[in-house]
């Protein structure tokens, strides 16, 4: 059975775009099947797969709202063995739309059930709010990624995000684990990207990777080229460091993920 894992941070501009992109590739190029769900009205993550803007297209929206099939709405992408569940702005009013339906946190893994067992890996790019979608990209969820960008407000927010997912647990998931804590655009020339790395290894222990993600010219170019960086610039930084998460990620597999908020 596939494991489901969300990528949120309420806090924009963090990467979880990047990452759910280059994460799900890096995993696809090990031979694990891997599915991203856009959940985010921006579509940013449908674009940077190389899926501009289509009016036409259906998308997650019509899945929640009009109770579609996934499999009629997933596409395939570039890179082997990965593929794309889109988004589209519509989703902006799936929060209204879906708010007097019964049991609406639940729908989104009431509709991924029965497609775990088709890969290896389903990554859901959560919005940066902590709204209805972001809820149901939870409950469905097995873990969640947090990505934090090394700067001087790296924290803020987290504790938001973190008593969320207890009471998420406490509600609707009580087998929510944290996948764990991300450090992205890391700049390893400046004191205070050593001084947050440092700072949030003593606050969340080993429950932030060893990968780091740098500040990288040729990752930030990639999705305006509709391309994940394994097929934009495979031999720059941080592509390797995409590669290098992806293992980490799988080797929890052979751990067993058990990481408490």
């Amino acid at each position: 059975m596939g494991r489901l894992i969300a990528i949120a941070n309420q806090k924009g501009g963090v990467g979880k775009t990047t990452t759910a992109i280059n994460l799900t590739a890096s995993l696809a190029s090990h031979e694990r099947k891997a599915l991203v769900i856009d959940c985010d009205p921006q579509a940013n993550t449908t674009a940077g797969l190389g899926f501009p803007r289509d009016p036409a297209r259906r998308s997650l929206y019509h899945a929640l709202v009009s109770d579609e099939p996934l499999s009629k709405m997933i596409l395939k992408c570039a890179v082997d063995g990965l593929y794309l569940l889109p988004a589209d702005r519509n989703l902006v009013g799936a929060t209204v739309e879906l708010v007097d339906q019964k049991d609406r946190e639940q729908i989104l893994k009431r509709k991924l059930e029965p497609m775990r067992d088709e890969y290896a890996y389903i990554v859901l790019d959560c919005p940066p709010a902590l709204d209805l979608l972001t809820l149901n990209a939870l409950v469905a969820a097995d873990s969640v990624l947090v990505p934090i960008q090394c700067e001087y407000f790296a924290l803020e927010g987290v504790s938001e995000l973190l008593d969320t997912l207890l009471r998420i647990r406490r509600t609707h998931n009580p087998r929510l684990a944290v996948e764990g804590i991300l450090l992205t655009m890391f700049d390893e020339r400046t004191n205070l990207s050593h001084q947050v790395r440092d700072d949030l290894k003593d606050f969340f222990g080993d429950q932030v990777f060893d990968t780091l993600i740098p500040r990288n010219v040729r990752l930030a170019e990639a999705p305006s080229y509709g391309k994940p960086i394994l097929l934009y610039d495979p031999e720059c930084r941080g592509a390797s460091s995409y590669l290098e998460l992806a293992r980490e990620v799988m080797q929890h597999d052979k751990k067993g993920l058990g990481a408490g908020a």
